[in-house]
């Protein structure tokens, strides 16, 4: 905000000058000197889908649902765009979104481990669905932002929680590889996602894009009521 206000960068520049901070980063990991301990293999990357339980492809098969609406943030970047919001107060709107996002995820975890990954997720489903109506239906820019910083509510839990969940489902050996399968169904879907509403922004409207996203995740918080909402590793490790 302060280079584009102040000192009116152009935005290119401005991730141009991200680049310096990504190899400042760069350069901090490199000399990071790792210590060698001799310690046996406790988790692998396993491929064979036998080896997990049925629960899990459950709860998978719910995200995928759930992913089929969760397209890409640049959507809502669009849409603040779309109804008057300059430049400089989108950034600082999604700014604001990251933020959110950003502060909830530790309590979100917490949570989730005193009252149930599964209830703390269903409510993040139900945070979406209700903030890509907003999206659908207003035109206010002042809306729009608290939608913005509500939606972040969601990002927050469903990236901390979702992964846990994932492991929580499968017997210690095999966590790595379930968080490797949620994150492809996550990664891969959210790709189809982003291209149907892609499809519906440029031939529908651009409330359709909404619609269609809360849709699915409205499908995906019924579909998570039938997962089971007492999930703990030490039940499965036992």
């Amino acid at each position: 905000m302060l280079l584009l206000l102040s000192f009116h960068f152009e935005i290119r520049w401005i991730f141009l000058l991200a680049i310096v901070p990504g190899l400042l980063a760069l350069l901090m990991v490199l000399m990071v000197h790792e210590r060698p301990v001799p310690v046996a293999a406790k988790s692998k990357i396993d491929v064979s889908l036998r080896e997990f339980p049925v629960g899990y492809w459950k709860y998978l098969l719910v995200i995928a649902i759930f992913e089929f609406g969760n397209s890409s943030n640049s959507f809502l970047i669009l849409q603040t765009k779309s109804i008057g919001a300059s430049s400089a107060l989108t950034i600082l709107i999604y700014a604001g979104f990251n933020l959110v996002a950003a502060l909830i995820s530790y309590p979100a975890g917490s949570l989730s481990d005193r009252w149930g990954r599964r209830n703390i997720l269903l409510a993040s489903f139900v945070i979406f669905s209700v903030a890509y109506l907003g999206f659908a239906r207003t035109r206010s820019v002042v809306a729009i932002g608290v939608l913005f910083a509500f939606y972040g509510l969601f990002q927050g839990i469903f990236r901390s929680v979702g992964k846990a969940l994932a492991s929580d489902f499968v017997p210690k050996l095999l966590r790595a590889s379930a968080v490797g399968w949620y994150s492809t169904v996550v990664g891969l879907l959210g790709l189809v996602a982003s291209v149907g509403a892609g499809l519906l922004w440029d031939h529908v409207s651009h409330a359709a894009v909404f619609y269609y996203g809360a849709i699915f995740a409205i499908a995906g918080s019924v579909g998570l009521l039938f997962i089971p909402g007492k999930h703990g590793r030490s039940a499965i490790e036992a």
